[in-house]
């Protein structure tokens, strides 16, 4: 549209352009969401979902058997903070790496933003490796099933949700379950310690608030996946060397590991590598279906992380851990169901009810004739 005043003295125009001559070549692409090379913006959302599930899976399988074989080295359990440290460097140099691949290397959210974020994810990564020292790997597994109880509740303070009966009774579920898994473990495990069950449960409110921080974030900035991994953890990785080097944490670690460095950093480099992997397809999940949607799928794989375990890995036995963890899973199931209502229609107890009467009427009537 031009608007053009035209004499003698003055000419003024007013151009007001077109919509895509607007628009900007990031702004055109600001919806698209790159994991890895994939672009998965070309793909319909049920596509999307399958290819982020699957590479939550794959390579967070392998990320925590690499996880708890590091621990299982002997005398390794102290060193969680500087295992914490050396994964924020490698996922710091990954995030760079990849940040250099896309056209776009701006930063959109604030510095503040990130140094909140680095925050939680310094106390969900370092308190959860931490825990290791003093929880079966399988305990800890079962914790972080239940994150949808504290997401729930970030929810419903951070971005003012509002969550049906079926996510609350999932959230029961998962508290029961929580429970029953962990008294098992104290009876048949030898080395369980109540300061693990409180590690854990910090990383859990820690990994809570995160998940909706970043949500919001992400969806507010559109920014980028490589962009929120470079700075939450170079900016963790800065808060974790202070605080190794305050507490005095930091030589004998270097020091240890310096003795078995293919055990030791070269397993945290693989590990590192399909954690970053992992975290890419997370991130996209968070972007696409939300946080919620995201905890269940990784909810989902952490329950198979615990069947590999007790596989790979010898440890004690009890079916009180079976029945703990189908409670969990039911509490999952329901939170699945709540969010697919309208596919998923279960029949009520009226329609139950209704139905068995019917048949008993039907079976009567046939008995008289």
């Amino acid at each position: 549209m031009d608007l053009k005043f035209n004499n003698s003295r003055k000419y003024v125009s007013i151009t007001v352009p077109s919509k895509t001559q607007a628009m900007s070549p990031h702004i055109k692409s600001i919806d698209d969401i790159v994991v890895l090379g994939i672009n998965l913006s070309r793909f319909n959302k049920l596509t999307q979902f399958f290819i982020c599930v699957a590479g939550v899976f794959v390579f967070y399988l392998i990320y925590g058997y690499l996880q708890e074989l590091i621990f299982s080295m002997e005398g390794f359990k102290p060193y969680g903070w500087y295992l914490t440290l050396v994964q924020f460097a490698f996922y710091s140099i990954f995030g760079l790496i990849e940040l250099q691949l896309i056209q776009d290397k701006r930063r959109r959210i604030p510095g503040k933003t990130y140094m909140i974020i680095a925050f939680l994810t310094v106390g969900t990564m370092g308190l959860s490796n931490t825990s290791l020292g003093y929880l079966n790997y399988p305990t800890q597994v079962i914790f972080k099933c239940c994150k949808l109880i504290p997401v729930m509740l970030g929810g419903v303070f951070i971005q003012g949700k509002r969550y049906n009966v079926a996510d609350v009774s999932a959230a029961l579920c998962m508290s029961l379950g929580l429970i029953w898994f962990t008294l098992a473990d104290s009876t048949v495990a030898p080395n369980f310690n109540l300061t693990g069950v409180i590690l854990i449960s910090l990383a859990l409110c820690a990994d809570a608030v995160i998940g909706n921080v970043q949500e919001k974030a992400m969806k507010l900035h559109n920014a980028s996946n490589s962009e929120m991994v470079l700075y939450s953890y170079s900016i963790g990785f800065v808060y974790i060397l202070l605080g190794l080097t305050c507490t005095s944490g930091l030589g004998p670690a270097v020091t240890f590991c310096s003795k078995n460095p293919v055990r030791t950093y070269g397993y945290a480099f693989l590990f590192s590598l399909t954690g970053y992997f992992g975290i890419s397809f997370v991130l996209a999940l968070i972007k696409i279906f939300g946080a919620l949607l995201a905890v269940t799928v990784t909810t989902g794989r952490k329950a198979m992380t615990i069947v590999l375990s007790f596989i790979f890995f010898a440890k004690p036995f009890t079916f009180q851990y079976v029945w703990s963890g189908l409670l969990v899973v039911l509490g999952i199931f329901l939170n699945v169901y709540s969010k697919n209502m309208d596919k998923i229609k279960l029949p009520s107890l009226y329609d139950l009810i209704s139905k068995t009467m019917e048949a008993r009427k039907s079976r009567t009537l046939a008995q008289t004739v």
